[in-house]
This record gives C-alpha cells, structure tokens and sequence, in this order.
C-alpha cells in the first residue's frame, strides 16, 4: 500500500539528510516515487534559487529508494553514477515535486530516471543514476 510504504520512508529519513532537507515522500511503490520539497532559501545559492547540490541529493534519495523497492530483500544499495540536467531554476519560496522510475532492474545494478518539476509543472532538472545492489 503506497501509504504505507510512504510512511516507512519517512521514517527511514530520520535524523538525515532527507529529514533535514524536508523531503516528504506521498507515492511510493515498486514502479514509483514520489516526493515534494519546499524550496527554502538555507538551500538555494545567493541568487534565491534551489542550490545544483540540493536538487541532485533530493533525486538521489527519490532514485535510491526506487532501487531499494526493486532490489532482493535484505539488499543494500549505492550510487556509482549520476547524471543532473538542469532545466530552469526553482525560486525560494516553492515547492518542486520528484518522480524517480526504476528503467532498468538487474541482477548487479538499478538505473533510475528522475524528473524535477515545479508546481506548475516546468520540468527543473533531469536525472539518471545507476544504483549498485549489494547482496545481503
């Protein structure tokens, strides 16, 4: 159930970077996530607009949650590759929406594609990383 799973990730982010940042999952499932963030000016550069790092470490964590519901149980997970393209800024003061499919699930890696985009739907940035799955 995608409440449930939501609720999980919620409670995985504890007392890290996605609780830190404000990372709030609402669809989560195997085929997959969804979170917002409201962008506040302690994570944007000096010209009010989302910071480069924070929209790739949002789409990290939307991508490595989407590997994680794809992997063997019991699997661990890193990134070895990530590729940001960056469309157009998000100005403090809005939220921005994440959605991270996983397009290829191996036996070895999890590639995942991530669209950022703002409340009215302009796409921010475009991200594609590749996960490791560790065996447990």
């Amino acid at each position: 159930m995608t409440t449930n799973l939501a609720a999980e990730m919620h409670a995985w982010g504890k007392g890290l970077l996605p609780e830190l940042m404000g990372i709030e999952f609402s669809d989560v499932t195997p085929d997959k996530v969804v979170a917002r963030l409201a962008v506040r000016k302690d994570l944007c550069t000096i010209g009010d607009n989302l910071h480069g790092g924070a929209i790739m470490a949002f789409a990290d964590t939307l991508g490595a949650v989407a590997a994680i519901l794809n992997m063997p149980k019991g699997s661990r997970t890193t990134t070895i590759e990530s590729k940001t393209n960056f469309i157009r800024g998000a100005p403090a003061g809005t939220r921005i929406t994440g959605e991270s499919v996983a397009v290829h699930k191996g036996r070895t890696t999890v590639v995942c594609q991530t669209t950022i985009r703002t409340e009215e739907g302009k796409l921010v940035a475009l991200v594609t990383q590749t996960q490791l799955v560790i065996a447990a």
